[in-house]
């Protein structure tokens, strides 16, 4: 649901979108009517208190008062008040930050430190619908689980309006705060409005979450796993590997048996198009994501090259991807694939349950190459990132280093530049791999390039990166000052189930799979950046519909049984 207009086509270096102006409506005429059919659904009221200094921040606080005005005029039962941060209100609920807004704060401990942009307003108002209902909207056994917390828990989570993860993440909070009022509070904190408080934590990926001091996280987490560990405040993986070593199996045990005709492997565009060609085919379908929706499209800034689109920003296009492919199939998020057995039937285990199949489809897709240089895993999070369109907003004004010769690379850089970073781009080949279109593009936006050198180290002090060592053909080293890297050399393919079934992989570690995405063992198919070739979101949906398409004749007329003679 989009709140208020954002022309993602306007991203000149010298736009601002950094400092939003006061426009005299955010939110657009045309949403108007949706906006008030949703909260014809409201059940209590829900006030939104907004507290503002004229000395900091002057054009968020504009922006928060606008918005929390329009939507209290659009719903009868949604109140908004403006306070000051010299005010006893903001003493009482310890508010010391412009702008702060603060939700049904006789409810709950729910706040944003820095006005809501970009997708964050979108959760903005799905939690006062959720405080109107008084339901947190969790899964039965996060509400299990929160039942067993006995001490305070305060979450902040660190985001910045580009980026497509971090809404999902405050999601996770909230909920739980909606949940569990008495111990739980949570703060949406928007780490370019309060970088004093991101500066605190050293965040430089987001979203970057912290709980009660003591534990940090990076990344969306799929919600269980959250809960989990706000809970026990330790990674769910420890959590998991002492339950499995207590009941001495390698597998889950005691975990419902689900019987079905296909498991897919995978929510990207191949795993969810497999879905959808799976069950139009009669077939019934499940389809299970270790982490989360959307794949590597979900990161990308603006995709131009899909069918239909001039231009779609990946998250927006996966989002409705995924809405499509519900309406087919069983979509679990955060349950991923720890076991494989082929026998009589396909059994797939998981951490929550045991699927018997007649057909595996590994749509596990790929993830982000590594340059495999010192300071790389040190500073992940701290100033090396593999997603710009996560943590570009971050280094504004700051100096960043691309690394890359393919599209992701001048794509990202070109992103970057629009921010208003201060990039150069390093490539270890003297020409560059990428498009045409967009070797021009970065031609005429000035950036600094640096053309056969690789990145050999990347240097920092304690908490960041401050730099990167490069070295030339011609032997000599030469250091770049930066408060970013980011990586972009391609991926390697998601292939761990691949590899304990015994499939026959490629020189390069990809899935082999002939025209039909049947792979060297019966019943398993593969579909998508898994099996290698041009890795085009285009071709992943065709390889899903045919391994979908294949399994279902495969089901039907097992190619692998041989005719014996009457």
């Amino acid at each position: 649901m989009a709140l208020f207009g954002n022309d993602k086509k306007k991203k000149a270096a010298d736009q601002k979108p950094q400092e939003p102006a006061a426009p005299k409506r955010l939110i657009p005429e045309d949403s108007l009517p949706e906006l008030r059919k949703f909260f014809d659904g409201m059940q209590e009221s829900v006030e939104l208190v907004v507290f503002t200094d004229p000395r900091q921040n002057t054009p968020y606080n504009a922006f928060m008062e606008s918005l929390c005005r329009e939507l209290a005029e659009i719903a009868d039962k949604i109140t908004a008040r403006f306070l000051g941060l010299d005010s006893p209100e903001a003493k009482l609920y310890e508010v010391d930050f412009s702008p702060t807004l603060l939700l049904a704060p006789d409810r709950c401990r729910i706040r944003y430190l820095g006005a809501p942009l970009g997708e964050e307003a979108r959760t903005l108002v799905e939690t006062i619908m959720r405080l109107s209902a008084g339901k947190s909207g969790l899964s039965q056994i996060s509400r299990q689980l929160l039942q067993e917390l006995e001490d305070k828990r305060h979450v902040q989570v660190f985001v910045n309006p580009s980026c497509p993860y971090c809404p999902g993440q405050v999601g996770n909070a909230f909920r739980a705060a909606v949940e569990r009022p008495d111990l739980v509070s949570a703060w949406c904190v928007d780490s370019s409005q309060h970088p004093k408080l991101a500066d605190r934590y050293h965040v430089g990926s987001v979203p970057h979450t912290v709980i009660n001091e003591t534990f940090s996280t990076l990344g969306l987490l799929p919600e269980e796993r959250f809960v989990v560990e706000l809970v026990t405040l330790r990674p769910a993986e420890e959590l998991m590997a002492e339950q499995r070593a207590a009941a001495g199996v390698q597998t889950p045990g005691g975990y419902p048996v689900k019987e079905v005709d296909v498991v897919i492997a995978g929510a990207g565009p191949a795993g969810l198009t497999a879905a959808v060609y799976a069950v139009r085919s009669g077939l019934s379908a499940v389809v299970l994501e270790k982490n989360v929706i959307g794949g590597q499209v979900a990161v990308t800034p603006v995709v131009e090259n899909y069918p239909g689109f001039a231009s779609v920003p990946g998250k927006r296009l996966m989002e409705m991807i995924a809405e499509q492919a519900r309406g087919y199939a069983d979509i679990h998020e955060g349950e991923g694939i720890d076991e494989v057995k082929v026998g009589k039937h396909v059994e797939v285990y998981t951490d929550k349950s045991v699927y018997v199949a007649k057909a595996l489809i590994l749509a596990t897709g790929a993830s982000w190459r590594k340059l495999g240089a010192p300071g790389e895993d040190r500073y992940f999070g701290f100033g090396v990132s593999y997603c710009s369109t996560c943590d570009g907003y971050l280094y504004r004004e700051k100096k960043a280093v691309v690394v890359g010769g393919g599209n992701t690379a001048l794509t990202d850089a070109l992103h970057l530049k629009n921010l208003g970073v201060d990039v150069t781009l390093v490539h270890r080949r003297t020409e560059f791999r990428a498009e045409k279109h967009l070797q021009d593009a970065l031609a005429a936006s000035g950036i600094p390039t640096i053309l056969g050198a690789n990145v050999v180290e990347i240097l920092g002090d304690e908490a960041k990166v401050t730099g990167v060592r490069l070295l030339g053909a011609d032997g000599k080293e030469q250091e770049i000052a930066a408060d970013a890297v980011f990586v972009a050399i391609g991926l390697n393919p998601n292939t761990e189930i691949a590899q304990e079934l015994g499939l026959n992989l490629d020189a390069n570690g990809y899935i082999v799979a002939d025209r039909a995405k049947r792979t060297s063992i019966p019943r398993i198919y593969a579909a998508g950046d898994v099996t290698g070739g041009s890795q085009q979101i285009v071709n992943a949906v065709g390889d899903g519909s045919t391994a979908a398409l294949s399994a279902f004749e495969d089901i039907a007329h097992p190619y692998w049984k041989k005719t014996r003679p009457a």
